[in-house]
């Protein structure tokens, strides 16, 4: 249970997370096949452990861990397109006039109906960590979509979850392109051997560094020239690396060996505890972490009124 992947989500109110009333809260919203005909269902698993007596919340220590299934049946669009072609022609050759706009939509909802049942299916999963102490949900995927399709769901659950993108004051590019040009980070980070470096003008270029050194002349010639760095390889003490984008969203996650082994020393031979002790550690190193790195950037920002 280690996040490979990380977006960081501000509480933006006290809200008690007891993981009872959240556990119960969860299972009005559970996770379902596709019926015959639905393109999509979404709902929430048990993080660890498979039947119906798994929790769907995990706690551990001051935190909650939650996992989100989504199902949905694939249907190539390009089958859709060569069936409804395929009917049209039957359409108009057998009885010689032309299909239009609105039968053809109509057409192309009838085969979606008739294609669905036999659709394949595929399943994917997310996980949240909350900390309410620290204020923070911490979803594990890069991708923003995917993390505010948990949150809606566990908004819809909860009644309420007054939460927004965590945010920095200072432009994370300007930070990232300063530590490049001056060859150090903020104390406890280190710049690793990849960097993207981007122009700012529009249509600008855009150059993508691995296994390079980023202290060479090749590099502050590139920054020289007006280039942003809006991605940046690096490493937080002896416990992990990431790469951290402009965006702040946080890639690649990886825990050192040190970290690891001191999991499996903790959770023993049990697979449930391995899991346990895996997440318990993850998340006290995020609870030093992540503000450590807030504070490397600039520190949070707040909007008013909040």
């Amino acid at each position: 249970m280690w996040f490979r992947n990380l977006l960081v989500y501000r509480l933006t109110q006290d809200i008690s997370f007891d993981a009872e009333r959240l556990e119960a809260a969860l299972a009005g919203k559970p996770a379902r096949p596709c019926a015959s005909q639905e393109l999509t269902t979404y709902g929430f698993v048990a993080p660890f452990g498979k039947g119906e007596d798994a929790p769907l919340v995990h706690a551990s220590q001051d935190f909650l861990l939650i996992a989100a299934r989504k199902e949905e049946r694939l249907l190539p669009s390009s089958v859709v397109k060569d069936a409804l072609k395929e009917k049209v022609e039957e359409i108009e050759t057998a009885q010689m006039r032309k299909v239009y706009k609105k039968e053809r939509e109509q057409l192309k909802d009838e085969i979606i109906q008739a294609f669905l049942p036999r659709a394949f299916i595929r399943r994917s999963q997310t996980f949240a960590a909350i900390a309410p102490k620290l204020g923070l949900i911490l979803v594990n995927s890069a991708s923003t979509r995917r993390a505010e399709d948990l949150l809606s769901t566990l908004r819809e659950a909860l009644g309420s979850l007054p939460v927004r993108p965590l945010s920095v004051k200072v432009a994370p590019s300007a930070t990232l392109t300063d530590w490049v040009k001056a060859q150090q980070a903020a104390p406890d980070f280190t710049v690793l051997d990849e960097c993207e470096l981007r122009d700012t003008h529009e249509d600008g270029g855009v150059v993508r560094c691995k296994r390079q050194d980023l202290t060479s002349d090749e590099i502050q010639l590139h920054l020289s020239t007006g280039k942003q760095v809006t991605q940046l390889a690096l490493a937080w003490q002896d416990k992990l690396s990431f790469v951290l984008d402009d965006k702040l969203v946080i890639k690649r996650l990886r825990f050192e060996d040190l970290l690891t082994e001191q999991a499996e020393q903790d959770g023993g031979d049990d697979a449930l505890a391995q899991q346990d002790a895996s997440f318990t550690l993850m998340m006290l190193t995020f609870s030093e972490f992540l503000p450590a790195l807030f504070e490397a950037l600039g520190g949070e920002e707040i909007p008013q009124g909040i």
